[in-house]
């Protein structure tokens, strides 16, 4: 069996976190494996322009830092990464149906605009529980807890999946764990 490459677990990761890029963004996802180191970790991720250049850019967090990654039509790459220790703010404003991001860095402010405004707000808030709390942020999501998993197994047969006597069976298998 072959082993998967990183742009393929990358793209997973963003499946798994309810991601999908659009076709402009395909230049910069196809650079991530450039950029993110083998084990680092996807937190969320938005496309939108860079205010200043107006070129088609994504912001991606991850579990280490903050990346906008600019992949210019003529001119190459362009990437620029932020420890979240010098990030004093991240805020979002709305218009009618687009926003822009915020990013108070040090003495400079980075500013993404055209971001969906549903994404521009799970982002920021996102970001913001990941920089209170990063050592809690991916053990929460790669282990559900029984209690999660016993409410997951309610749902399936609610709604048909298991029989009862499958539940029952695989309820005591959690349980018994």
């Amino acid at each position: 069996m072959s082993k998967k490459s990183r742009l393929d677990e990358i793209k997973e990761e963003l499946e798994q976190l309810d991601i999908n890029p659009t076709f402009f963004a395909r230049k910069e996802i196809r650079e991530l494996p450039n950029i993110l180191s083998e084990d680092e970790k996807i937190v969320y991720l938005v496309e939108g322009r860079n205010k200043i250049t107006t070129h088609h850019i994504v912001l991606v967090a991850t579990d280490r830092r903050l990346i906008f990654v600019d992949k210019e039509f003529m001119y190459g790459l362009k990437v620029e990464d932020f420890s979240y220790s010098k990030i004093s703010s991240i805020q979002y404003e709305t218009e009618l149906m687009l926003a822009s991001i915020d990013i108070h860095v040090s003495d400079d402010i980075v500013e993404i605009d055209g971001v969906g405004k549903y994404d521009a707000e799970l982002f920021c808030e996102k970001v913001r529980n990941f920089m209170s709390h990063p050592e809690e942020y991916f053990q929460n999501k790669s282990e559900p807890s029984t209690l999660d998993q016993l409410e997951q197994l309610g749902r399936l047969k609610e709604n048909g999946i298991l029989s009862e006597e499958e539940f029952n069976e695989q309820k005591k298998r959690l349980l018994d764990q």
